[in-house]
């Protein structure tokens, strides 16, 4: 039973308790999507306010960024928490003025989001929740959403914890760093990747983790523990800071009335807080310092310029005489660092048995410090006994250096010696014909040589490939004649005649062909594409069939060699030919005849590429190339912080990186240094230009054929690709980056490291040549006098990825066919919802400047700023009254933006954009979709999801197409008299505004139309006008529709 003096107790210790707890509400602004630009250049820097309670508080600002992330926590104190649920919380967000050149004394506005307590949740059930922005006003002109984590939670306050009471010290008070001590029972200990350090208890920092991990509670005085992850750099806390200084990456010490948390719980809790790192720089390019391109230039100017030297020990062994009686002399080169051995020797024939041919160049990496005091061994030795046959000994820094145009080292006979404890007469004798020099990667011996950092010969060496010269055959087929028709066919029954040609993998058939009763002849008129490659070894089948019954029955073929087709570089008509079929149903050896006009054309481009990453537009004829306008060179310098791809031993990663570069026709390939997260190609290659505006293909990957055997197929993995429009480097300036390898896979956007290059385009910055090139058709002349369709296009481009595929996969070493489709983006084509954003994003980034200028058109008519709109006045008299000078005064303006905006030139080749690619935030279900295979392999209910929401997407698209169709039906109703008092009324209006227009100078009825659209807004009717009302009250097809 409950006494009255127990209730009265219970009701006193919960008073006590709650004037022990401080309920506070926490604020994580953690990022915005698609705001408003508002600074004058396409851009804004936003930052964020939030008021809460009669506390107002902000965020820092973001220069630039339209998307920008915070990740910043504010901490509101709740006066009343009985009644936060009636609080309301306003977030606004701005642009500062400070970091653009936007006009006005205040920032704009961008948006803002009102939310009240019931919306709150607790600490530990908070999620990440994006709002869309909301105007201020009707007249506001606002986009894009804000995410917000918003959580509130009970702090339990010590008895001795009074930080707004605390007295000032007395004179013989304990010293300031006792009584800081004291005043810190529940101190705070970070660490953070593997560093622990220690702050006060008034500390935490800005972001955290939603979810906490409780450990069993440790002694009643540990402190408590706070795990930061977060990458370098760490920030340290120090003790000795003054109130509300910041420390690192935005953590600050100060008291209660600073934006700053105060870290209180239970003693001994651990907590995980995850700090992301700022994703916009680390997918961004970068400038890399280079030592070859500044400061003072060398006497020589070597051929490999844009790489730095890499400096190697070039040993080659060509052949031995006189040698002691062996079974299967070699050779081993030792030097301090590296131990190799040559191949299995060989012998010429009628050359005598002690004197074997090795002819192997090798090439070992070496610094100055080993060529200065290290030595070198060549040996020669017999491989079934290991037999010692003699060997010579080079003090390195006697070692000439080569250094090329310089002449290939001379190589020279050395005798070879023997150990002081080899006693056996005969044993060592004979002289070995070698050559030694010290070199770089520059060197003619190199790309022949066995490499230290690529052991593997077979599929580790540079090589450079030639894409097939590609032909399109056109065949069009006509008609033919004196076919065996099946007679029992049923009455009034015309049969199905087809034609199918066949070309390698390619295949292609006609409609049903038109029969001609007089004749019994079958008529069809119509073309066939496909793609041929040289040499031209293959032959055309084509083929005749019957298919008015179920199985289809040939009637006829014929084999036709490729080499025995016109070529043709134009327009020119090509005669047609008959050709006999063979091999019919009837039974005997004439079948009927074909009648064909065959060509290859030469005057097309045959893409294999995309077309907006094309590379190369030069038609196939050889005799339709115009002379190069540069020379584009490129140097890969290496990769920095690559992923491993594969384990070696336990708990060991490794990568086999190599890159592969395609321009035009000509593909190369560097070596594949192995075991290494970090390597260094440093190898240089050129292509010659013949059009700027072409792109540059990059691509890294990770060697997994090396291991593989002869009848195993391991293809090699993807590491990253950059691209680089040619059109965007300024001329003979050498542009020397490291770009981010991306890669989107199925579980997101996936950085993969970087990569380094350095790019030049050699070409004179005026010549009349490069200027003329922007003035040409972009494709060859047939592409316009003949087009290709659009479906029929992109089928051809896909037979020409795989003829590509198929001709480099014969190489030594192959590049494999997973390479060459993600170079040449053979899936582009393929459907995807990301892609599909993305360029809805892109066309309302082309519109938003006629946005901008509506929404600036609408603040001069409302007079925002009077003194502009006065302004503006006066422009338009002016130009009214001398109407010649509209035009130059638009140009002039043009002008004037372009030179506006040389301050903002992009100073680099922009890489892979994952904003503009939406690819940092998409959903996984998406995704999925993307990497889905065709036909799909996913689940029926899976497929029926995403069928229902492509059908939610199209019923979008076709509100909008037939409100496109609406408009202008209206727009045909004005004279169409379908709404005859409407049409009277127009015709009425037209008519009276024809006598006012032959009656008034035109002068003062544009005077008298602009002064009244800029009418003050006193003067304006808050309604629609009368002209718009009657627009939209325009009879349209809509309600014929069924």
């Amino acid at each position: 039973m409950t006494t009255p003096l127990n209730l009265q107790q219970q009701q006193h210790q919960q008073l006590q308790q709650a004037a022990r707890t401080v309920r506070r509400v926490v604020v994580e602004v953690v990022d915005a999507r698609n705001l408003l630009p508002k600074d004058g250049q396409g851009s804004s820097s936003p930052y964020v306010v939030a008021d809460f309670d009669g506390q107002r508080k902000r965020t820092t600002t973001r220069f630039k960024e339209l998307n920008p992330v915070w990740n910043e926590p504010m901490e509101f104190i709740v006066s009343d928490p009985e009644n936060m649920e009636f609080e309301e919380l306003e977030v606004e967000v701005y642009n500062d003025r400070k970091f653009g050149n936007a006009s006005g004394k205040k920032n704009h506005f961008l948006g803002r989001v009102k939310l009240y307590g019931t919306q709150f949740a607790r600490r530990g059930e908070e999620g990440l929740v994006y709002f869309t922005l909301e105007k201020k006003s009707v007249f506001s002109w606002v986009r894009g959403e804000i995410g917000l984590k918003i959580y509130y939670y009970d702090e339990l306050l010590p008895e001795d914890d009074r930080p707004p009471q605390v007295p000032p010290p007395e004179e013989g008070g304990p010293p300031p760093e006792q009584e800081q001590e004291r005043g810190r029972p529940h101190g705070v200990t970070i660490v953070e990747e593997g560093r622990v350090f220690e702050g006060p208890g008034t500390m935490e920092p800005p972001q955290m983790h939603p979810h906490c991990m409780p450990f069993p509670e440790p002694q009643p005085h540990s402190p408590r523990v706070v795990v930061v992850e977060s990458p370098p750099p760490v920030v340290h806390v120090h003790h000795d800071l003054p109130p509300g200084t910041e420390i690192g990456g935005g953590v600050s010490l100060g008291p209660a009335a600073a934006e700053v948390r105060r870290m209180q719980a239970v003693k001994g809790e651990r907590m995980r807080i995850l700090k992301k790192p700022n994703g916009a720089g680390d997918y961004s390019p970068k400038v890399i310092p280079t030592k070859q391109h500044g400061g003072v230039e060398s006497e020589r100017v070597h051929p490999y310029d844009l790489v730095e030297p890499m400096q190697y020990l070039y040993v080659r062994i060509v052949k031995a005489r006189g040698l002691a009686p062996s079974e299967g002399p070699y050779v081993k080169v030792r030097t301090s660092s590296h131990y190799v051995k040559s191949k299995p020797a060989s012998y010429r024939p009628n050359e005598p048995n002690d004197s074997p041919e090795w002819n192997q160049v090798f090439a070992l990496s070496c610094n100055k410090t080993d060529a200065n005091t290290a030595t070198l061994e060549i040996s020669v030795w017999d491989s079934p006994s290991e037999n010692f046959l003699g060997g010579v000994c080079f003090d390195l820094s006697d070692v000439p250096v080569r250094d090329p145009p310089d002449s290939p080292l001379a190589p020279q006979w050395y005798r070879l010696d023997g150990v002081a404890a080899d006693q056996i007469p005969g044993r060592v004798s004979g002289d070995i014909q070698l050559s030694v020099w010290i070199g770089t990667q520059s060197d003619d011996a190199f790309a022949e040589a066995w490499i230290s950092d690529a052991p593997y010969v077979a599929h580790t060496r540079s090589k450079v490939y030639q894409s097939p010269k590609l032909w399109y055959l056109r065949v069009t087929v006509i008609e033919a004649q004196d076919l065996s028709i099946a007679p029992n066919l049923p009455p009034l029954t015309a049969p199905e005649v087809r034609v199918k040609v066949q070309l390698g993998f390619q295949s292609g058939r006609t409609r049903r062909g038109s029969m001609n009763h007089h004749s019994l002849s079958f008529h069809w008129n119509e073309d066939l594409l496909f793609v041929a490659g040289e040499p031209l070894e293959d032959s055309m089948i084509l083929l005749v069939e019957d298919r008015t019954s179920k199985e289809p029955a040939l009637l006829g073929h014929v084999v036709i060699p490729l080499t025995s087709i016109e070529q043709r570089i134009d327009e020119r008509h090509v005669p047609a030919k008959w050709f006999p079929l063979e091999g019919g149903g009837g039974g005997g050896s004439y079948c009927g005849r074909v009648h064909l006009r065959l060509c290859l054309e030469g005057g097309y481009h045959v893409l294999d590429e995309a077309a907006h990453v094309c590379s190369d537009f030069r038609p196939t004829a050889k005799q339709l190339w115009k002379p190069p306008i540069g020379i584009l060179e490129l140097g890969i310098l290496g990769a920095r912080g690559l992923l491993p791809m594969k384990t070696k031993g336990p708990g060991k990663g490794s990568t086999d990186a190599y890159c592969v570069a395609k321009y035009g026709k000509k593909w190369v390939r560097t070596r594949t240094v192995t075991d290494s997260l970090d390597p260094r190609w440093n190898e240089q290659y050129t292509w010659q230009v013949y059009d700027p505006c072409t792109v540059l293909t990059i691509g890294v990957f990770d060697n997994w054929r090396m291991f593989a055997d002869v009848a195993e197929d391991k293809p090699d993995c993807r590491i990253g690709k950059v691209r680089i429009r040619v059109s965007t480097l300024e001329s003979n300036r050498i542009y020397t980056n490291s770009y981010p390898l991306l890669v989107l896979t199925r579980s997101g956007l996936k950085k993969m490291g970087e990569i380094e290059l350095a790019v030049r385009f050699a070409c004179p910055s005026l010549l009349p040549d490069t200027c003329a090139v922007y003035g040409q058709p972009l494709l060859p002349r047939m592409h316009y006098l003949r087009p290709l369709g659009v479906a029929q296009q992109e089928a051809l481009r896909g037979a020409a990825t795989k003829m590509v595929a198929q001709w480099l996969a014969r190489s030594e070493p192959p590049l494999g066919h997973e390479v060459v489709r993600y170079m040449l983006d053979a899936d582009s084509h393929a459907w995807s919802m990301r892609k599909s954003k993305a360029n809805w994003f892109r066309i309302v980034a082309v519109l938003a400047w006629a946005v901008g200028l509506a929404k600036w058109l609408d603040d001069i008519r409302r007079w925002r700023n009077p003194i502009t709109t006065v302004l503006l006045h006066v422009l338009y008299l002016v130009l009214v009254w001398y109407p010649d000078l509209v035009v130059p005064t638009g140009f002039l303006y043009v002008v004037l933006i372009g030179i506006w905006y040389y301050r903002f030139r992009p100073k680099i080749p922009a890489g892979m954009d994952t904003r503009l690619s939406q690819s940092e935030a998409v959903d996984p279900d998406e995704l999925d979709e993307e990497f889905d295979t065709m036909p799909s392999s996913k689940p029926a209910e899976v497929i029926r999801v995403r069928y229902d929401r492509l059908r939610m997407l199209a019923a979008r698209v076709q509100t909008v197409l037939g409100d496109f169709a609406t408009q202008g039906e209206r727009v045909q109703a004005l004279v169409s008299w379908r709404d005859p008092r409407a049409t009277k009324l127009f015709i009425g209006v037209c008519l009276v505004i024809t006598i006012i227009l032959y009656t008034v100078p035109p002068k003062m009825v544009a005077v008298a139309l602009g002064f009244y659209f800029l009418r003050h807004p006193m003067f304006r009717d808050p309604m629609p006008p009368a002209s718009l009302n009657f627009f939209r009250r325009l009879p349209s097809l809509s309600d014929r529709l069924m």
